[in-house]
């Protein structure tokens, strides 16, 4: 990893090139897809928070799994920029981006997850309360795609992503936090037992090892 020394100077050298944050979560993204190049759907640069806006998250790139299914990824839960006051802490920002793994053909089936992940940037930046591994978020009820009548109307679980580990970056740890849907009584079992979300996950990747969304599930798994 670059001292601190040649992180300024690079800063220099480079200005607004230097991007060791950003340049973390595509290496991440390099070691599972290789060089394929992803769907990449930038946040207009004038409502970014760093210049004012309301955006929390800066872009978002979509993956074809060949296994069948879209994984999206997201930047700006983590550090991105360069900065000296972010150099060498334990966490970047947040301390991880937010992925989903959804089970569909093109990109445009996708997008109703992107609007979930901007909401959860909100959330996690006006509360200051950011999600780890095992947390669940409920959804009231609603299908987690609106509109959609999946079943899958309980909430999200928070797990690791199954093929991103997480890394140690100049900036400190990210994580890859996976979200998937789950059921009512999926929601309420965790919610009654936090013990219990161990087995659900193992019972889903008996079925879905990386643990894709499909809104037309109809099993439950407990």
């Amino acid at each position: 990893m670059m001292t601190k020394e040649e992180y300024l100077q690079r800063m220099q050298e480079e200005k607004e090139d230097f991007v060791p944050g950003w340049d973390a979560i595509d290496e991440a993204c390099k070691k599972v897809y290789g060089d394929q190049k992803p769907a990449h759907y930038a946040t207009a640069v004038q409502n970014r928070v760093i210049f004012g806006g309301n955006q929390y998250l800066d872009g978002y790139s979509i993956y074809v799994s060949p296994k069948g299914y879209r994984h999206i990824v997201t930047y700006g839960m983590s550090e991105l920029y360069a900065s000296p006051e972010a150099y060498g802490e334990d966490f970047s920002k947040w301390g991880y981006e937010m992925t989903m793994k959804i089970k569909a053909d093109n990109d445009e089936d996708v997008m109703w997850a992107i609007n979930l992940l901007n909401n959860m940037a909100h959330y996690v930046n006006d509360s200051e309360n950011y999600f780890e591994e095992g947390d669940s978020i409920p959804s009231g009820g609603n299908p987690i795609k609106p509109g959609s009548g999946s079943l899958l109307s309980g909430g999200l679980l928070c797990v690791l992503d199954t093929e991103m580990p997480g890394v140690d970056t100049v900036h400190g740890r990210l994580d890859f936090i996976q979200l998937i849907g789950l059921t009512q009584k999926e929601f309420a079992c965790i919610k009654e037992n936090q013990d219990k979300v161990s087995e659900l996950v193992d019972k889903m990747k008996a079925d879905s090892p990386d643990l894709v969304i499909d809104l037309e599930r109809t099993k439950e798994y407990v």
